[in-house]
Parts: C-alpha cells; sequence; structure tokens
C-alpha cells in the first residue's frame, strides 16, 4: 500500500476509535464506528484476491447492517426519553436493539457468522486488527450500557458464545479460523459477566487483547496459516515454539498462566451471586475450546516435520522487544491478580 494512503488509513482508525471512546452522544459515537468500519476496509482489500474482496464485502455488510440498528435504536431511545446522551438511562427497547446491534459488530454468537469468513479472507496483519483493535470501540459502548441491558439477554448471549466458540473451532486446520472461534468464546466470558460485574469484563478484555496479539505476532513471524504449518516451528524456531505452544494454553485459561485470571475470578463472581450452575455449564462449555488448543500445542511441539540437519536455526523475524513483553505479560500475570484487581 502506498505510504500515504496507508498513514491516512491509520489515522482514520485511531479517529474513528478515540472518536466513539471519547463521545458522549449516539450520534458522535456512531460516526466514529462508521469510520473505523470504512478506514480498515482498504486494509482488507490491499491484496487483490478473490477470498479478500469477499471478506470485505461481508464485513462492510455486517458493519452496515449493525451500525444501522444502532442509529435506530438510538433514534428510537431520544424519540421516548427525549435524550441522546449515552451515560443516562437507557429505554428497555432500544438497550435490547443496542446490545444486538453491539453484539453483531464484536462477532459474539448468534451473530459470529462473518467473523470466521472474514478473518480467513484477510493476512494476519488485518486479522490482528480485526481481532484487537476494531473491538475497543464496540467494547467500550457495550461497557456504558451495561446497567441497562437485560441480565437474561447477557446470560444466554455469553453461554451461547463460549459454547458455539468451542464447538465451531474443533474441526478447524486453519489458523485464523480457529483464532476467530477464540475470539467467540472469550467474548462470551466477557458478556456473561457484564452486568454483574462490568471491571470483570473490562480485564478479561484487556488480557484477551494482550493474549491475542502476543499469538496473532508469533504467527506472523513464523508465517503459519495452517495448523500443518505450525509442525515445522520446533525445528526452525524451537524458543519460539516452546514460547507459542504456552501462549496458546494460557489463552485456553490453564492454570498456573495468564489466561487463567478472567475465568477463575469471573467463575468466582457468579457462585458469589447464586448461580452456581450457570457457572459449572460455562465452565464445562471451556472444555470445547480446550481441544482444539491442545490440538494446535500438540501440532506445534509434538509434531516434528522432515528437516534436514543443515537448515538454520533462528530465533525469529520480529524485534525481540516486539514479540518478548506481550510474550512474558501473557504467560506471568497470574501471581500478582491482587494487584491488578486493586487498580482495577
Amino acid at each position: 500500500m502506498n505510504p500515504y494512503a496507508s498513514s491516512v488509513v491509520i489515522s482514520s482508525l485511531a479517529l474513528g476509535t478515540i472518536l466513539t471512546l471519547s463521545s458522549s452522544h449516539w450520534i458522535l459515537a456512531w460516526i466514529g464506528l462508521e469510520i473505523n468500519t470504512l478506514a480498515i476496509i482498504p486494509m482488507m482489500t490491499k491484496t487483490p484476491h478473490p477470498r479478500a474482496i469477499e471478506a470485505a464485502t461481508k464485513y462492510f455488510l455486517t458493519q452496515a447492517a449493525a451500525s444501522a440498528l444502532i442509529l435506530f435504536s438510538s433514534t428510537i431511545n431520544a424519540y421516548a426519553l427525549g435524550e441522546w446522551a449515552i451515560n443516562t438511562s437507557i429505554h428497555p427497547v432500544s438497550a435490547t436493539l443496542l446490545s444486538i446491534a453491539i453484539a453483531m459488530k464484536l462477532g459474539v454468537a448468534p451473530f459470529h457468522f462473518w467473523l470466521p469468513e472474514v478473518l480467513q479472507g484477510s493476512s494476519l496483519q488485518t486479522g490482528l486488527i480485526l481481532s484487537t483493535w476494531q473491538k475497543l470501540a464496540p467494547m467500550a459502548l457495550l461497557l456504558q450500557l451495561s446497567q441497562s441491558v437485560n441480565l437474561n439477554l447477557l446470560l444466554s448471549l455469553g453461554l451461547l458464545s463460549t459454547m458455539i466458540g468451542g464447538w465451531g473451532g474443533i474441526n478447524q486446520t486453519q489458523i485464523r479460523k480457529v483464532l476467530a472461534f477464540s475470539s467467540v468464546a472469550h467474548l462470551g466470558w466477557m458478556v456473561a459477566v457484564l452486568k454483574i460485574s462490568p471491571q470483570l469484563t473490562l480485564l478479561n478484555f484487556s488480557i484477551y487483547i494482550l493474549m491475542t496479539s502476543t499469538l496473532f505476532l508469533t504467527f506472523m513471524s513464523l508465517d503459519t496459516k495452517n495448523m500443518y504449518e505450525l509442525s515445522t516451528s520446533w525445528s526452525k524456531t524451537p524458543t519460539l515454539a516452546a514460547f507459542s505452544m504456552l501462549s496458546l494454553l494460557s489463552l485456553s485459561g490453564l492454570p498456573p498462566l495468564t489466561g487463567f485470571m478472567p475465568k477463575w475470578l469471573i467463575a468466582q463472581e457468579m457462585i458469589k451471586q447464586n448461580m452456581t450452575t450457570f457457572a459449572l455449564v460455562i465452565l464445562l462449555s471451556t472444555l470445547l475450546s480446550l481441544f482444539f488448543y491442545l490440538r494446535l500445542t500438540y501440532s506445534m511441539s509434538l509434531t516434528l516435520a522432515p528437516n534436514l540437519s543443515f537448515s538454520p536455526t533462528t530465533w525469529f523475524n520480529l524485534p525481540t522487544n516486539l514479540l518478548a513483553t506481550p510474550m512474558v505479560l501473557s504467560l506471568l500475570l497470574l501471581p500478582i491478580t491482587p494487584t491488578i484487581m486493586a487498580m482495577v
């Protein structure tokens, strides 16, 4: 992409997100979301491939429908209450429609069908932006809506997302589709605890962004796009493969790694709210996700491709500081959980 065009696109991405994060008016928030959507399209179509064009079209249509629903529901809310402010009380009908529209933008089940196909048709770099940066603005709006949304709706969306995210990723061999279903499952945990404890949703979202960014940077460094190519990573970069295996296990939520922290705290909070059965079911649904994470770790660490003895062993292509810091953070934050909770 032309450097000038690239700078305009990146600036527009930043502008759209900052505008939504800082706005207290529904129209301004909607404008920020629209800028975000339009800015990512050129990045998705910079590779002139039919899959990229298809992914960009699906993304644009889905996001345009969600944005139209946000505009429609915020107009209904303004008509009913005479308020355009985000941080005031929301009409129940508008709150339900807004939560559905934001769930569509985030890729929460059952509005997740676009996410695996769009990520599969995009490059790893664009997939990283779609999985992390593009979720900041909708999640900020959802956090501000948390006290106005129906609890049963959020619990239903959360449980459905964790089950579909785990079930859908089981038979996938493409890395980007696996990470897409992983995103659906993690968003289910965030949505389920949103009304009970928005602080835990924010903590879970921050840790999800950290771990997902680490894995995307790892796969970009290894230039890996499917599960079979992972078997060559151990012979080429043994140290990176070992840390990547631990990062995958952390994303699955296994103790004593960082990814266990949000699941532990969310389950504890649900038990405090006398939702023991729901906590048990959502924890059992995590076992589905654990299966495909273990498949990835098996391909990466326990499967060796034919390797010539004179092939070079390298560390990785990306600058060391770019990957080392998030890798360490995505593995070793569990012991400082009390400090993190005090900050949140």
